[in-house]
């Protein structure tokens, strides 16, 4: 089935694009959600209209979301978890979990949809994305740690520095 994309759509296209997609796909979702019609030469004629309505939106979004951007640019969140021996942790952070600590930092009200990152199920560092418009994904790193630890990458840049110097730096290593 042929459709004309009516907006953005993530992963499909732009709005004002003819796009081949399932059946099923473009009947239970793209038209009832109103993303799409179906690509008849009636609708055709309209593609420089839908195009040009499409790119004001999108100036319009990309403007209003840009100060949320530039606060969730090189965020880095913090979690302390339950963990393993093998650094497995027992459970998982969730999109919720990292949507919640986003909006408790920064004052944003994203939505937990918003956010694109592969389950974290270990401990380490992750990136996630914040698919804020189709323009504007910042990227947020995500620090997982073990209980009662503090890992570098969450210190204060002072203390983080002051903690990789050794205290003995001047005393002479042996060599077996």
């Amino acid at each position: 089935m042929k459709v004309l994309l009516l907006k953005d759509v993530y992963k499909l296209g732009r709005a004002g694009d003819v796009k081949k997609v399932a059946d099923g796909y473009g009947r239970n979702y793209l038209i009832p959600q109103g993303l799409a019609i179906l690509a008849t030469p009636g609708a055709l004629k309209q593609v420089e209209k839908i195009r040009e309505n499409a790119n004001t939106r999108r100036l319009e979004m990309n403007s209003e979301m840009s100060a949320v951007a530039a606060k969730l640019e090189g965020l880095v969140i913090g979690f302390a978890a339950k963990a393993g021996e093998t650094g497995k942790l027992y459970g998982s952070i969730t999109h919720q979990m990292i949507v919640d600590a986003i909006n408790e930092k920064t004052g944003a009200n994203l939505d937990r949809r918003l956010i694109e990152v592969q389950p974290i199920r270990t401990l380490g560092e992750f990136k996630a994305q914040a698919r804020l418009t189709m323009d504007l994904v910042p990227e947020i790193k995500i620090v997982v740690h073990r209980e009662g630890e503090t890992p570098a990458a969450l210190m204060p840049k002072e203390e983080a520095a002051a903690e990789q110097t050794p205290a003995d730096a001047s005393a002479p290593v042996e060599e077996a």
